[in-house]
């Protein structure tokens, strides 16, 4: 794999988490029936893909030469 075939893996895969920010959303309109583990296991995935998206951004910056890209 190339450093440019890389790089729009590392894009690709920062798009297809972006769906997965509606886990923020569901943690903060959870009936206040459920268990609290329910909410906080939803933030910690959220928190967790956050990550991931940074670290695939950071891989990106890397190699752009240290550029930094926050949006395509």
């Amino acid at each position: 794999m190339t450093a440019d075939e890389l790089k729009e893996e590392c894009f690709t895969m920062r798009e297809a988490l972006l769906p997965f920010e509606r886990l923020y959303d569901m943690a903060h309109h959870l009936p206040m029936s459920l268990p609290m583990e329910t909410n906080a296991n939803l933030m910690l995935a959220f928190r967790h893909l956050e990550d991931c998206r940074m670290r695939l951004g950071k891989v990106i910056q890397a190699l752009d030469g240290g550029t930094s890209v926050y949006k395509r």
